[in-house]
């Protein structure tokens, strides 16, 4: 029938003489072209023929010009004309290879156009009207071929695929994303020539690299050796630009749903199909106006993927790759069906019977324990004959979920032993991994089980509760709650109750569920958890308070006197007001332990919050109710926690307060720490008024000179002094050694039978006792102070440390201000003396740094340093000699180690002469130590008054005038800053200057004015110390000073000469004498 149709357009003695040439045609521009064997007519030079060695084609009508403008209807107006003729006259007669009826049966009166799937061929013909054509000249083709019905293409134009290849028989999706391939998959659709060849890739099969990366564009290659050689012949059913018929919408084998969704039915066809004359028992057709109108897009306008919806036909294998593209095109083999003849009784045939059926009973039991699989096997009757091994095997690999190299060698494989033996395989893996998967979901189902009917039977029991009384609703029962709660308040102000009414109101009202009622619920939450009215019964015994106070504190007389202060006025008017205390002074000293001294002292609920660093007002003051997670400021926090409206509230760290965007939290205080306003504190988060006045507060600072002045006029300070030696040596003694040996397991606990005795006694009399005394409180028999520590277990009763290693701990290794380095030092010695122990008890070589190398346990002076190493300060002095050379003298400076000897150090510079016989400079002071500004500016000041005094006493000299003056203060690692030395930068240049030394045993401290009058300075008792550490024995102070070296214990001013100076003349006069 080809061969006949082919002779009414070509005569058949010049078409075998037709010159054979490979042409690349395309619609619309070369992109998307189809390998083409054409020639010219020999009797009509005007008709172009082209074509395939192919086994069908289809008829298309066209317009009166013959053109089909790129698909889109011939003839302009006219063509879209005929093809409404053509809809009016025939609406269901079509033509395809199958049902070409007579030349007579044709009109008249059109044109004739044949297409060979990739050419056509225009005579002088009539054609009858195409009942699909619609009046934009879309053409629609019949039946293609399927199966090994389909045509035999030596070229095509290939698609490689990635996850897995494809298997005959079966419908597939690809999704491009290459937009020269999309436009050739279009351009081979509008031209008829449906197929593809689809091929696995070989460097990332998978479609992830070896490095973990996705390939963007599968379809694109580089090299035609990354696709494996045998692939699978397809053809095109539908084309999805952008979102549609995806891998996630279709199955191996297309259901009823996915042909609707294509236009077809199940049996390959559509309604359409049958009417047109479309084969029933082959995948069929997609109408092609479909395929125009519901998935193709204008060029204008291209989306950037595409879907191809493809129909796989046969296998093929690949001969050449003649361009990588893209888009790539690719010479092929077709494969021949492989039927299979069983030959009775051999071998051969009882193999492939055997495999045939072990692979039938693992699908029955992967069907059994894998649903999904369950569907597949629905087409199975008609998608697979059981009796063909080639078709079982290839079934098997669509619906497996092997690897594309497992599923690629299934397809390669021609033996059919062989093929079956690789799809057993396959399938009894998916057997395990079924069973696998079954084992997961009983695990998950039971847990679910459990809990659903865990569940069921709560909410059964909460129905039966509250049928029977015993259980009110959720919402009853937290309304319930609060009330109960409120009861328990003594006192609630009437504006505060006025609000908790009102809240639980709307509560009642709201539903479960919403928004709302949790919010109100959080706020109510809160609302409630203050305690109203609720206080501590404050402790009104002086002398119990100040046992509490010395007990953990050693020393602090200014903060005790304080604290008994407060209890003895809350003696006498019945209660203890609110107070604020700031604690200033240098790190170590105490100030945040002895706030909870003082707590217990006053029988009160401790708190304690930081406020380093803190930015964020929201944190003193609370979020507003409308924001996500708000909640109160730790001032309402700590009312709820404490459970009292009277607690003490320590505010650590109130110099470091931070100031950003968020505001100034230095500022939110003033409101809470003024007494005078914080009877009706508002939290931005409760908005109702809280009174905080009864509540303590003490605050910490190093220093105050950081805190804002108005939050620093609200506080009472308590200025801290570091400690001396001492009570260093007295606080080592009485509290850090016992606590370290404790720690360390040196000193146990001993259990005194005597003490149990007595509790047992006790606990029987006050059983046996009356009503009256039931509520007598029992004594404490075993207080911390009572509790008696015994050496524990293999500890040596001569372990001790000395009090000379005390002392040396003290001025040679922890000189600062306070006590917390110095509890280090301890620490490490007892942890070391345990280490020792354990060693020797159980025979243990220690290292030589380890071991212990004297006779005794004692740690001494001696031996101090096998325990803690060598010491940090080696002297208090620098220059030993006596007198001290010209131009240096000693100061005293406060630091954040307690004080510390400074020395002042000038040298003059001498530099040569002009031409004229005058020395070059003269006149300018150099300073070095890396000093501060204002330490800058009195050596500024300090200069100028040493040269007015050196003039007063010798008017000629003019030495200032003839050198440059070098001062240096030594330590130049360290920072210094202050104005206190300027006494000694003036002494130290006048002794240059008059080549006067002073006292070796001379200090000296004390800022100086312009007009040299001595004032007054900081850290007296710090550099007194500094001064006795230094074997001082004569010390300058400004006369505005001598209070505050009054107020010095006795044992600091024994043994020193002291000169309080109010102008520098006074200094002059004890540094050189009169």
């Amino acid at each position: 029938m080809l061969r006949g149709l082919i002779h009414s357009a070509v005569s058949s003695s010049s078409a075998a003489a037709l010159p054979r040439q490979r042409l690349l045609a395309s619609s619309g521009g070369g992109v998307g072209s189809s390998l083409l064997t054409a020639s010219r007519h020999p009797n009509n030079p005007s008709v172009h023929v082209s074509y395939y060695p192919i086994r069908s084609f289809f008829f298309s009508g066209k317009g009166d010009d013959g053109d089909d403008n790129n698909g889109k209807g011939g003839g302009g107006k006219k063509g879209d004309d005929d093809g409404n003729d053509a809809k009016k006259d025939d609406k269901s007669k079509k033509y395809d290879v199958d049902s070409v009826d007579d030349a007579e049966d044709r009109p008249k009166s059109s044109k004739v156009t044949k297409t060979f799937l990739g050419g056509t061929s225009s005579t002088s013909s009539s054609s009858p009207p195409d009942s699909s054509s619609s009046g934009n000249g879309a053409r629609s083709p019949t039946k293609l071929g399927f199966g090994e019905e389909a045509p035999r293409y030596p070229h095509l134009l290939a698609l490689p695929i990635v996850s897995k290849p494809f298997f005959p028989g079966v419908v597939s999706t690809i999704t491009l994303t290459d937009p020269k391939t999309i436009t050739a998959i279009e351009n081979l659709s509008k031209e008829g020539t449906r197929y593809v060849g689809c091929f696995l890739r070989k460097d990332a099969p998978s479609g992830v690299t070896e490095n973990g990366l996705i390939v963007d564009t599968p379809e694109l290659i580089t090299d035609p050796s990354e696709l494996y050689s045998t692939g699978t012949f397809s053809q095109i059913m539908a084309i999805n630009q952008g979102p549609g018929i995806g891998p996630e919408h279709m199955h191996a084998h297309p259901t009823r749903q996915d042909w609707d969704r294509m236009g077809g039915d199940g049996n390959g066809g559509g309604e359409a199909d049958r009417r047109n004359g479309a084969g029933v028992g082959g995948l069929g057709q997609m109408q092609h106006h479909e395929t125009d109108e519901r998935f193709h897009h204008d060029d204008d306008d291209q989306p950037n993927t595409a879907t191809v919806l493809l129909s796989t036909h046969r296998r093929i294998d690949l001969l050449s790759v003649d361009n990588v593209g893209p888009p790539i095109d690719v010479s092929v083999s077709h494969w021949d069906r492989m039927a299979y003849n069983p030959a009775a009784g051999t071998q051969t045939d009882d193999t492939i019977r055997a495999l045939t059926n072990e692979v039938l009973s693992c699908i029955r039991e992967v069907a059994q324990l894998n649903p999904l699989f369950r569907d597949h096997l629905r087409f199975f009757p008609n998608r697979v004959d059981s009796s063909d091994p080639f078709r079982l095997a290839d079934f098997v690999a669509t619906v497996s979920t092997g690897s594309p190299e497992e599923l690629q060698a299934i397809l390669e494989e021609r033996d059919a032993e062989m093929r079956l033996h690789k799809a057993l395989v396959l399938i009894t893996k998916e057997k395990e991994v079924s069973k696998l998967q079954q084992e997961i979901s009983a695990k998950v189902e039971e847990k679910m089980s459990e809990a659903q009917k865990k569940y069921f039977l709560n909410e059964q029991l909460k129905s039966i509760k509250k049928e029977l009384g015993m259980e009110k609703d959720d919402k009853e029962a937290l309304l319930q709650k609060y009330r109960k709660q409120l009861k328990e308040y003594p006192a609630i102000p009437k504006e505060a109750n006025d609000v908790i009414e009102s809240e639980l109101e709307k509560l009642s009202t709201l539903e479960k569920n919403s928004t709302e009622f949790n919010v109100t619920r959080n706020y109510l939450d809160w609302l409630t958890a203050i305690p109203w009215g609720l206080v501590s019964d404050d402790t009104f015994d002086i002398d119990a308070a100040r046992k509490v106070l010395d007990r953990d504190h050693y020393g602090m007389d200014d903060v005790k006197d304080i604290i008994l202060q407060f209890i003895a006025v809350g003696k006498l008017k019945g209660k203890i007001q609110g107070k604020i205390l700031c604690l200033s002074g240098p790190p170590g000293v105490g100030k945040t332990s002895i706030a909870s001294s003082i707590a217990d002292a006053l029988g009160r609920k401790f708190f304690r919050f930081s406020v380093g660093g803190l930015s964020d007002v929201s944190e003193i003051k609370g979020h507003r109710r409308t924001y996500v997670g708000a909640m109160p400021g730790k001032m309402i926090q700590c009312l709820k926690n404490t459970g009292s409206m009277n607690p003490l509230i320590l505010i650590d760290e109130i110099d470091k307060l931070g100031r950003d965007f968020r505001g100034d939290p230095a500022s939110a205080l003033l409101e809470v720490l003024d007494p005078n306003q914080n009877g009706s504190f508002s939290d931005h988060f409760l908005d109702v008024p809280i009174d905080m006045s009864q509540v303590l507060f003490m605050c910490t600072a190093n220093d105050l000179s950081t805190i804002p002045g108005p939050l620093l006029d609200r506080m009472e300070i308590v200025q801290l002094s570091g400690y001396d030696v001492p009570e260093k040596i007295a606080i080592a003694e009485q509290y850090l050694i016992p606590k370290a040996m404790k720690e360390s397991g040196l000193l146990v606990e001993k259990v005194k039978e005597e003490v149990e005795k007595v509790v047992a006694e006790e606990e029987k009399e006050a059983k046996e006792s009356s009503a009256d005394d039931v509520d007598k409180e029992a004594p404490e028999v075993t207080p911390e102070e009572e509790k008696e520590f015994v050496p524990g277990d293999g500890v040596p009763e001569s372990l001790t440390i000395d009090i000379t290693a005390l002392e040396s701990l003290v001025r040679w290794y922890c000189r600062e201000a306070g006590v917390r380095n110095l509890e280090k030092h301890i620490n490490k010695i007892t942890r070391k003396l345990a280490l020792q122990i354990v060693a020797e008890k159980e025979g243990t070589e220690l290292t030589d740094k380890s071991k212990r190398k004297s006779d005794s346990w004692s740690v001494t002076e001696e031996n101090l340093d096998d325990y803690v190493g060598k010491p940090l300060f080696t002297s208090d002095r620098m220059y030993e000699k006596d007198p001290l050379p010209n131009g240096i003298v000693m100061g005293l400076a406060w630091t954040s180690m307690g004080g510390s000897a400074l020395y002042i150090e000038t040298q003059a510079i001498i530099r040569g002469k002009d031409a004229d016989g005058k020395r070059r400079g003269g006149g300018t002071l150099k300073v070095t130590g890396q000093l501060g500004d204002v330490m800058n500016e009195s050596t500024q000041i300090a200069y100028t008054v040493a040269r007015a005094r050196l003039a007063e006493k010798q008017s000629e000299h003019t030495y200032f005038d003839d050198y440059d003056i070098h001062m240096h203060v030594p330590e130049g690692a360290t920072p210094k800053d202050g104005p206190s030395a300027g006494v000694t930068m003036v002494t130290a240049m006048l002794s240059l200057a008059l080549d006067r030394p002073v006292r070796n045993d001379l200090a000296m401290t004390g800022e100086v004015s312009l007009t040299g009058k001595v004032l007054a300075v900081g850290g007296i008792k710090e550099k007194t110390m500094a001064a006795r550490r230094a074997g001082i024995k004569c010390i300058v102070f400004p006369a505005e000073n001598k209070r505050d070296f009054d107020e010095l214990p006795d044992y600091l001013k024994e043994g020193l000469d002291v000169t309080f100076a109010s102008d520098y003349a006074d200094v002059f006069g004890v540094a050189f004498g009169n």
